[in-house]
């Protein structure tokens, strides 16, 4: 799915000195003189003085193993090269782009730089947030009602309330901040709103801010936090809020505690008005796992509460199930959160309850902007309203990923494609001149390691190739036996979890598709065949 919000990114490729090295980028200065070497022996101009086509072949090959080289062996270098790539070792940031690029591409370049540039610092600064949230009614769907004459109504369903929150942040000077936000609501055709500034000053530990509301009632309220200690922080907060004439005093505290590096304790206590709580809470966040549990004492209502989320990070899923009991009833969740897109995720949320009944909560989060649409379907817990609230959104979800998300998603992947394909046209064009040229470069060394290889029953490679992964012809797939068997070091073959296509003797056939790699072996006079995904390791010969 598109996002507004989502960068371009920059689709020419760049070298990767690490692939064409055939080392790893967590690769020790040993390793990376030994590949140098190794290679500068297939590409040196002193071994191929036979001809000026194959010496000046060899210069370029040599000039990019002496750049790659260069780069990896000096830490500063390398540190700026992994960081930022190629051009960020370029001392004006453009020298590669002038070398690649027409005056009219760069200046189109440098504007759309320049603006992406202003958008996420205007982002950065403003920092925009809000939600809208539309509360349906949905109940007489499963509950009807009927007349004085025993016929059924046709069901209607309502929207009973809607509220909106939006707020931006206006930085002043490096401490300071000021937040205007602004809230509306409407629920049953009765509405308000408020108005509220905040200041924020950042202090030497921790800070302090300032709420001036304007709305129903005007309220004034300061708020902090402050760390203790490495592992304790306090958090506080009070104010007055004018109410019907009346003075009303709020007041916060909590305290909380790093219990282990996961696990986080809060005690908390709140006082508003005739209101008042205190609070226990045991956090645990792992990169799979989210765990929280609640006790909560107070006037009006006491409860227990516990919530328990499996982040599956593979699928971009989080399921979530959570259990709240108390003075007020009880309160069952179960729900998922998807990320359907690179900014966008969608939450499904049904929850079951006494005295709330079933509601279905669907929650579409877009950047920073939320969507919320809780809808009741019961006001008692009905089995049926528990099973659609259940299969509804699944449904709906695998027919609108099918029909809308998909198909957006692979039209966009293709048009990234077709502008790689563009962008790089030329630079694939040498690459694959380059390839050809080193596999001509390669032929000595290749007999010598094939004839070592044979006399030891060791590895031989007897057919390798490299392309699109789902062609079922030849063409857009080459043969690269010759580099992958000259990369055989004393029987065996190492390839790092990187694109294939920087490897020497390689380039890509098909930009901006799945690619893979098949392999015909020999070893120990037993034959093997093993194909490889573009961005896996591969180690022969296998366990």
């Amino acid at each position: 799915m598109d996002d507004d919000y989502d960068d371009d990114k920059d689709t020419a490729l760049e070298e990767d000195y690490y692939t064409f090295l055939n080392v790893p980028r967590t690769a020790t200065t040993e390793q990376i003189n030994t590949a140098y070497r190794h290679l500068s022996r297939i590409y040196h101009p002193d071994k191929h003085v036979a001809g000026v086509r194959k010496k000046i072949e060899a210069e370029v090959l040599f000039n990019r193993l002496k750049t790659a080289y260069e780069v990896l062996s000096d830490p500063h270098k390398r540190a700026i090269y992994d960081s930022l790539g190629v051009r960020g070792l370029e001392t004006d940031g453009w020298e590669v782009t002038l070398r690649q690029k027409t005056p009219v591409e760069i200046r189109e370049e440098y504007e759309r730089l320049a603006k992406e540039r202003e958008e996420r610092i205007l982002q950065q600064r403003t920092n925009p947030r809000g939600n809208v949230t539309v509360g349906i009614n949905a109940t007489e769907i499963l509950d009807p009602y009927y007349d004085d004459f025993e016929e059924k109504i046709f069901p209607t369903i309502e929207v009973s309330g809607i509220s909106m929150n939006q707020s931006i942040d206006a930085p002043i000077t490096v401490r300071d901040t000021v937040t205007l936000s602004g809230s509306l609501s409407s629920q049953k055709g009765i509405g308000n709103g408020a108005f509220t500034v905040t200041g924020r000053r950042l202090l030497d530990k921790g800070w302090v801010a300032v709420d001036l509301t304007a709305g129903s009632g005007p309220a004034l309220g300061v708020k902090g936090s402050r760390p203790l200690s490495q592992k304790v922080f306090a958090n506080y907060g009070g104010g007055l809020v004018l109410r019907q004439g009346n003075l009303v005093p709020t007041f916060m505290s909590s305290l909380a505690c790093q219990l282990s590096k996961h696990t986080i304790g809060y005690v908390s206590y709140n006082l508003a008005g005739s209101t008042r709580s205190m609070s226990t809470v045991i956090e645990q966040n792992t990169e799979k796992h989210h765990f929280q549990v609640t006790l909560l004492v107070g006037i009006p209502h006491t409860y227990i509460s516990a919530a328990y989320t499996r982040k599956l990070q593979e699928h971009e899923l989080k399921l979530r199930v959570a259990g709240k009991v108390g003075t007020f009833g009880f309160l069952a969740e179960y729900g998922a959160e998807k990320k359907i897109s690179k900014y966008s995720s969608l939450v499904a949320t049904v929850s079951v309850g006494v005295p709330t009944g079933v509601t279905l909560r669907v929650k579409f989060v877009r950047s920073t902007q939320s969507f919320i649409f809780p809808i009741h379907l019961s006001e008692e817990i009905i089995p049926a309203a528990i099973f659609y609230a259940t299969i509804t959104p699944l449904c709906v979800f695998f027919v609108v990923k099918k029909l809308v998300i998909e198909p957006m998603n692979e039209e966009k992947r293709q048009r990234k494609i077709e502008k790689t394909k563009e962008v790089n046209r030329e630079r694939m064009a040498m690459k694959k001149k380059e390839a050809e040229s080193s596999i001509d470069l390669m032929s000595a060394t290749f007999a010598r390691i094939r004839e070592d290889e044979t006399k030891s029953r060791g590895l031989l490679i007897d057919l390798a190739t490299y392309g699109r992964a789902d062609e079922a012809e030849d063409s857009l797939r080459f043969d690269v036996t010759v580099p992958l068997q000259c990369l055989v070091r004393l029987s065996q073959l190492k390839l790092h979890a990187t694109a294939k296509s920087e490897l020497p003797g390689f380039y890509d056939p098909c930009v901006g598709e799945e690619k893979n790699l098949r392999i015909t072996y020999t070893y120990r006079d037993q034959t093997y065949n093993v194909v490889v995904m573009d961005n896996d390791s591969l180690q022969l010969p296998g366990e």
